[in-house]
């Protein structure tokens, strides 16, 4: 199975979601919550991630995770993961309960296609204090791509993660995984980095990307967000409209995509010093926001 023909399948098989110039999408991928051990890149930007999701929480955002929310390459065990980002994960509750969080599958998070690994552990959990078992996110779904349709005009946009573009980390993801836990883990510790992964591999990268483009223009210019790569993008209209959240294990800040009167925009979220000295989390604005209407498909 061709990259093009696995792209084709997360889009025949995605989420299909409705929306109009009212509504609002925060867009994040590769938040690869961990452990919070030496090894965990989400916790440095921890405080950040949840500063951010607060404040799209309290302006009613929808909020789409494009893969690799879960760190579960490097961490086995999703309840320590559970444990370790407790509080992030009962604002995710929040938005679950106001149908306001969708998330898609990636390579680090592909266990989860086990329907029964979802119901035994994003289903529900144990309250340790009452010893019972409390909602989750019941019923949640992971599919491979989300597609967002206008109400009105019906313009589409393809969401995916964008491992599909790699043979190794969609069929050979197991190979991958067994990799990083027995020898990129323990290195990772003294800062060596996965040097088979395409945030650290720039050819890599760019192969990836460019096999997104050409699945793009076979499918007439279809806008395009995925995530895997970890690189921001934001094309201008008239060029390939292949847009990339970047990650949420950037240091020391996240980067995400912002959809909000039928504009689109690259935004930043990091930790500032004001001039008396006092640390505070801000957003700043990097692309855009830019109609997604320029973006039309050919």
């Amino acid at each position: 199975m061709s990259s093009q023909t696995r792209l084709t399948k997360a889009y025949q098989s995605a989420q299909k979601i409705h929306f109009d110039d009212d509504s609002k999408f925060i867009i994040f991928s590769d938040v690869h919550r961990g452990d919070n051990s030496f090894a965990d890149d989400f916790a440095n930007n921890r405080n950040v991630y949840f500063h951010a999701l607060s404040h799209y929480f309290d302006a009613g955002y929808t909020y789409l995770e494009l893969g690799d929310g879960d760190e579960l390459w490097e961490v086995m065990d999703f309840d320590t993961i559970f444990e370790a980002h407790r509080q992030v994960f009962q604002l995710l509750k929040k938005y679950y309960r106001e149908n306001r969080y969708h998330r898609v599958l990636g390579n680090h998070d592909m266990v989860m296609r086990s329907k029964r690994f979802v119901e035994k552990h994003l289903h529900s959990y144990l309250d340790k204090i009452t010893d019972q078992e409390v909602p989750l996110f019941p019923g949640i779904q992971l599919p491979e791509g989300i597609i967002l349709q206008h109400r009105e005009n019906e313009q589409e946009i393809f969401l995916t993660h964008g491992h599909q573009a790699e043979w190794m980390n969609y069929h050979g993801w197991k190979v991958n995984r067994f990799l990083v836990q027995v020898l990129w883990r323990p290195l990772q510790i003294f800062g060596i980095g996965d040097p088979t992964s395409p945030a650290r591999n720039y050819r890599e990268l760019k192969r990836v990307e460019k096999r997104c483009k050409r699945w793009i223009l076979n499918n007439r210019n279809l806008i395009t967000i995925m995530g895997h790569t970890h690189r921001p993008r934001f094309p201008e209209p008239g060029e390939i409209p292949l847009f990339n959240d970047g990650s949420c294990v950037h240091p020391r800040s996240i980067t995400g995509l912002e959809i909000e009167n039928g504009k689109i925009s690259l935004i930043k979220w990091h930790i500032a010093t004001t001039a008396d000295g006092t640390l505070r989390v801000v957003r700043n604005l990097l692309e855009g926001p830019q109609e997604l209407c320029d973006y039309k498909r050919t």
